[in-house]
């Protein structure tokens, strides 16, 4: 029943974004569907303002098709981003908390000439785009396109709304968004995701969820991944409920307070926004939420338990990948399985690839509407073309016949030692939140290093400088990790890097290390 619903809803529904927001705005136009901390805007003022919008980029915007988009979690980058695909320009948005270089190198490879942003939120985010300028970049200012369209041009938007037409040649399989992947382990690739894809997603979450027109959604994950856009923003401008959006994740002491006073019944974050949330808020602040949906890293057993036994609710951990618009698995009220990252999405496939060393399960490729168009890079693009549409995810996992999906880690996040393939992820979720005798928010990170005798060794690298080898140990063995997979070394820094996800992001602490290691 669920794959016919998933089926139907797609062949008959809007094929692309702009036609599916369209459709849905013309049976709730006054309904708030979007809303920041500086207010809200109802169907009707989004359409005008991507009306208006659309007239300014004939006249700002060169030929080339991609344009950059460099902004946070506020009411104008939805209207940007369907300003831009009403005319017939596909934005590819940047992630701001990468820093310069990074942003220069995703820039260069979307082969990017402008870039739309906000002077406000340049200043307050206090972001450095001198080497994108220098780059050759230019940068369009909303705040001077807002200028530039006065009350005649409101006016002539206004009575344009009545007559909003769709771009006439864009289509489905068209490119809608330009995302950049994590880097978590190496360089961002850039993924173009259709209309298609991203709408696929879409139709399978409702497909396996009861979302309901009265559902209000809290969305502080940034749009430039693809979690915090599928599910926090294109969700519910397609299916009619309210977002609010907020502009950082980090605020751990404010984001429960907000969710509390806007009444929010969905929730998105990861696990380790989880568990600075849950130490900060108070037991009544999430009382109205009938979902939160955890993604992007695995949810620990501690997080777990902390929000059911704080808040009596239970995490709904989800599985995904920018290249699958993001959702692979998720869990639901009516299908939770306990230690999963959920069921396979209705309409994909998948299989596994068997690995040296790994006795059960293998290495999962999927494929389904939901997968890319491909990437820009040319040689990974090249790759995924010659797979015939599987998508390699690079995780080893386990799927069981009911098609519910355990993650043992990535294939990066795996030491071969004494020719045994050990789990650093698995390493790592044994040591979460097992050292209450030191500082609150105490992390753990495991690493490799060459090992003469055994090939590998594991270092564990934290941001307690009072944690000891034998700390670590003794809760390694309690939690039944095998000896092989014990640290061998402890190494203290004063914080582990993230992510803008809140994924540590081990490239960069393999930096870190490697330029520390001389001087010591």
């Amino acid at each position: 029943m669920v794959e016919q619903r998933f089926h139907a809803d797609l062949q008959e529904g809007p094929q692309t974004l702009p036609a599916a927001i369209h459709a849905t705005a013309r049976l709730r136009p006054g309904h708030r569907v979007l809303e920041d901390i500086s207010g809200h805007l109802t169907y009707r003022r989004l359409l005008m303002g991507a009306a208006l919008l659309d007239r300014q980029w004939s006249a700002l915007l060169p030929t080339p098709s991609r344009v950059g988009v460099l902004l946070s979690n506020v009411n104008s980058m939805p209207a940007t981003l369907l300003s831009l695909w009403c005319a017939g320009k596909t934005p590819a948005i940047l992630n701001y908390t990468t820093g310069p270089a990074i942003m220069v190198a995703c820039a260069k490879l979307a082969q990017l000439t402008h870039i739309i942003t906000s002077r406000a939120f340049v200043e307050k985010a206090r972001l450095k785009l001198e080497p994108l300028s220098e780059a050759g970049i230019q940068f369009i200012y909303l705040e001077d396109v807002r200028k530039r369209i006065g009350s005649v041009g409101r006016l002539a938007g206004l009575l344009r709304l009545t007559r909003f037409r769709l771009p006439p040649q864009l289509a489905a399989n068209d490119t809608a968004v330009v995302l950049f992947t994590s880097g978590s382990e190496g360089v961002p690739k850039g993924v173009e995701l259709s209309h298609r894809n991203l709408l696929s997603n879409v139709t399978q979450l409702l497909a396996v969820s009861d979302l309901q027109d009265t559902d209000r959604v809290f969305n502080a994950l940034p749009l430039f991944h693809s979690f915090g856009l599928t599910a926090g923003v294109l969700l519910p401008l397609t299916r009619g409920f309210s977002t609010f959006l907020y502009p950082s994740p980090l605020h751990y002491r404010i984001v429960p307070m907000v969710a509390y006073l806007q009444d929010s019944t969905l929730l998105l974050a990861t696990n380790t926004f989880l568990t600075l949330y849950a130490r900060q808020a108070h037991p009544y602040d999430f009382r109205s939420l009938r979902y939160l949906f955890a993604g992007a890293e695995k949810v620990q057993e501690a997080t777990s338990t902390l929000w059911s036994q704080k808040f009596g609710i239970r995490i709904l951990e989800g599985y995904g990948a920018t290249e699958c618009s993001p959702v692979i698995s998720v869990n639901t009220p009516l299908a939770p399985r306990y230690g999963s990252a959920g069921r396979l999405m209705p309409g994909m496939d998948y299989r596994l690839t068997p690995i040296e060393g790994v006795p059960h399960g293998g290495r999962l490729h999927v494929r389904g509407p939901n997968v890319m168009k491909g990437y820009l890079n040319p040689e990974a693009n090249a790759t995924f073309r010659a797979g015939d549409g599987w998508y390699d995810t690079g995780d080893i996992v386990t799927v069981d016949e009911q098609r519910f999906i355990r993650i043992q880690g990535r294939l990066k996040r795996f030491a071969k030692i004494s020719g045994e393939m050990v789990s650093l992820t698995a390493v790592e979720d044994a040591l979460s939140g097992a050292f209450p005798q030191h500082v609150q928010r105490c992390q753990v990170a495991i690493i490799t290093r060459p090992d003469e005798d055994k090939g590998e060794r594991l270092v564990a690298v934290t941001n307690e400088p009072r944690l000891t080898i034998d700390e670590i140990r003794q809760v390694a063995r309690a939690k039944g990790v095998p000896n092989l997979g014990i640290p061998r070394e402890v190494i203290a820094v004063i914080s582990l890097p993230k992510l803008g996800t809140g994924k540590t992001d081990y490239r960069e602490l393999e930096r870190q290390l490697k330029d520390k290691e001389p001087a010591a």
